[in-house]
């Protein structure tokens, strides 16, 4: 049986989410073209499927109780030896995995044509992206200290990041010609917004007419008024309760996803100070990249940080003004309020379903 399986493994922040709902959205389509986008059961989204094998293969239970991915992997690897053609496994925290979980990956999928794609932003606009992302998750860090980790190496997310180690890692056993690294546009690159999305098309192998629709998912950003104020609330909440589906729904994706970026406020952006370090790294990856052998989709320049104009304000998010913090956190309480006015009340429908019980019970 000949297969392909094209395992995109990050960079997070690189439209990731984009990329697995229009993946998700055109699954049908793009099978009947031999391209297949897995899943465990038509009630399971892929994204959502392959984030929890993704967890199972770094032995991680983010986002659910313990236990709740074990098995995962290993159903998505059934999963694929069913399929011939190509298939296409994709969630970002399998960046910085490690050689040992990256070796167990290609032993189970031994008998495929192992394609590796990662997908790379400058980390100009990345590091600070990263950053919300990780408040919106229920971190409590400042910016500042985000930023210091990432420098010494130790932030979760920048071993993400960091192309040449992440690809020796993906890469060892496997020709340079399949490894793939699809870099992001700049904005403005692309007028119509599709750039990426043809990228990716052609590290998959697929012809951007199989998948048609369009996705509205979008990681969009928060401005530093709104990020401040969910890590405060981050701080004031006990981290089992955040990590709860119930909290998360309300946090994450009600108020960071939908209500707070409605809000204009200065977008949080790198210090001015940050830029000759973000910059040497990007020199190291553009000359790894020359040096590698691997097949770059895109430009190596859109890997360099586009340094701001002199003169640029930079708006600290660590330093808000408290009546910026007021304003955004009213918003959210009154858009959490509203919420949960919407919202059935339990116990009112537990007593409604007994009151219509004991109507239907015989009178004596």
């Amino acid at each position: 049986m000949n297969r392909a399986v094209h395992l995109h493994i990050g960079a997070p922040k690189t439209g990731t989410t984009y990329l697995q709902d229009r993946l998700t959205r055109n699954a049908r389509n793009l099978a009947a073209h031999g391209v297949h986008f897995p899943t465990r059961s038509p009630l399971v989204s892929p994204a959502l499927f392959q984030f929890r094998a993704a967890l199972d293969l770094l032995g991680q239970d983010w986002g659910g109780a313990p236990g709740h991915a074990t098995g995962s992997w290993d159903a998505l690897v059934r999963r694929i030896r069913r399929r011939s053609g190509s298939v296409i496994v994709s969630h970002e925290i399998l960046a910085p995995a490690s050689p040992e979980e990256v070796a167990k990956a290609m032993a189970d999928l031994a008998g495929s044509e192992v394609h590796v794609v990662y997908s790379a932003r400058d980390l100009g606009r990345q590091l600070p992206a990263a950053w919300q992302e990780s408040i919106k998750q229920g971190r409590k860090w400042s910016y500042r200290r985000f930023l210091d980790g990432a420098e010494r190496g130790e932030s979760w997310f920048y071993r993400a990041f960091d192309l040449p180690s992440v690809l020796r890692t993906w890469g060892a056993d496997l020709p340079p010609e399949r490894v793939h690294v699809v870099t992001v546009p700049q904005p403005g690159a692309s007028p119509d917004g599709d750039l990426l999305w043809l990228r990716f098309c052609e590290a998959f192998g697929i012809d951007p007419a199989w998948a048609p629709l369009d996705s509205d998912q979008t990681n969009r950003s928060l401005g530093i008024a709104e990020t401040q104020v969910l890590r405060e609330l981050n701080r004031r909440m006990k981290r089992a309760t955040r990590r709860e589906a119930a909290f998360d729904e309300l946090i994450r994706q009600m108020l960071a996803q939908d209500q707070l970026v409605k809000r204009a406020s200065p977008p949080v952006r790198l210090p001015p100070k940050r830029y000759p370090w973000v910059q040497e790294q990007s020199e190291r990856w553009i000359e790894w990249l020359r040096g590698s052998g691997v097949h770059l989709i895109g430009d190596v320049e859109d890997l360099r940080p586009v340094v701001p104009a002199e003169g640029e304000r930079f708006h600290n998010p660590d330093k808000v003004k408290a009546r910026r913090q007021l304003d955004a956190a009213m918003d959210a309480l009154a858009s959490m309020t509203a919420e949960a006015a919407r919202r059935p009340d339990p116990d009112r429908q537990l007593v409604n379903r007994v009151r219509a019980r004991s109507r239907r019970l015989p009178r004596s």
